[in-house]
């Protein structure tokens, strides 16, 4: 038999019946985003289609059917994609849903989900996670069946990826050592302008907190595996500099507003409260009925005294979440 040759017509056809799909799959989401975007004429294009497409999929029940299917599908998708995953979808409304994971069962005097059996324990982030990733692993060493993975990356940040971007290196770094407990502790590198709907946004403005949280947020969806593993972020101690601590600050705010979907899994350490207290910069602090030095001379990092107490925390929190711990 013949193979059968396609017309110009036929592909108008397809090319027509593909947008006339998109619209009745899609239609609430692009409205959605539209929704979402900064005012502009970029804004004013997408919600000229986006509207009258939402408008259509909301009388018909192929919106909903799509969204089963990829369910299906895609029980998971917080690895997909080269960068950062998305979070939790947004629905029609531009509301988030307010899940049970948002909220810590010890807050409201219930039992938590028991995670599953800690077996492996990845400790990553920037400069600020050494030598806290070794005080960890000592640790833990004399657990039998944990293991310790150690993955800093000196000089990196979420500000900016020209050296590491760190929504593909999370999602290596699960796939290579499937963790059920991750400890975060970055942003010694912050502060620098980051680039959000086609804008330029300079530190450290309310809007770029809340790119940078958007960030956070999205590498904590990736690091929970789907409320499977249990997420353990510091907060910044404040830096001796007043300009590092105006960055500091900045992401400290935007580590706690990212964790609040996922308060059931995602724990915020603040170290900042344990190390200076009100954000006043100190070298040293009380300790057992004396002063000890917590910082290096470079007025950012904790020293090796300091790891050790930012590792009792890190520590106490994993105990709470993992009985075999305690």
């Amino acid at each position: 038999m013949a193979a059968r040759r396609f017309s110009a017509r036929d592909a108008v056809v397809c090319v027509g019946f593909a947008a006339l799909l998109l619209v009745l799959f899609e239609g609430p989401s692009i409205r959605s985003g539209g929704e979402q975007m900064e005012p502009g004429w970029e804004r004013t294009l997408v919600l000229t289609v986006g509207r009258p497409a939402g408008w259509l999929a909301d009388r018909l029940p192929a919106a909903d059917a799509a969204r089963k299917i990829k369910g299906w599908l895609t029980a998971d998708d917080d690895l997909a994609g080269s960068t950062l995953a998305r979070g939790a979808r947004t629905p029609a409304t531009g509301v988030p849903p307010v899940t049970p994971d948002a909220f810590d069962p010890a807050a409201l005097g219930a039992r938590a989900a028991t995670p599953r059996g800690l077996r492996t324990v990845l400790i990553t982030g920037d400069s600020m996670v050494q030598p806290l990733d070794a005080e960890l692993a000592r640790r833990l060493a004399g657990r039998s069946g944990i293991r310790t993975v150690r993955d800093a990356h000196i000089g990196t940040g979420l500000a900016q990826r020209q050296i590491v971007d760190w929504g593909r290196l999370a999602a290596r770094q699960l796939q290579r050592h499937p963790p059920e407990a991750v400890v975060m502790f970055m942003g010694a590198n912050e502060g620098w302008p980051m680039e959000a709907n086609g804008k330029t946004i300079e530190c450290c403005s309310l809007k770029w907190t809340a790119e940078y949280a958007f960030r956070v947020r999205r590498l904590m969806a990736l690091f929970r595996q789907a409320g499977e593993a249990r997420v353990y972020w510091l907060q910044l101690p404040a830096p001796r500099s007043p300009d590092l601590a105006e960055v500091a600050r900045a992401v400290n705010a935007a580590i706690g507003v990212a964790g609040e979907p996922w308060r059931a899994q995602v724990r915020v350490l603040d170290m900042s409260a344990l190390f200076t207290p009100g954000r006043r910069y100190r070298d040293a602090m009380p300790l057992n009925g004396g002063e000890a030095i917590v910082r290096n001379p470079d007025g950012v990092h904790l020293n090796e005294r300091g790891a050790a107490l930012a590792a009792d925390r890190v520590l106490a929190a994993l105990r709470a979440d993992f009985p075999t711990l305690r």
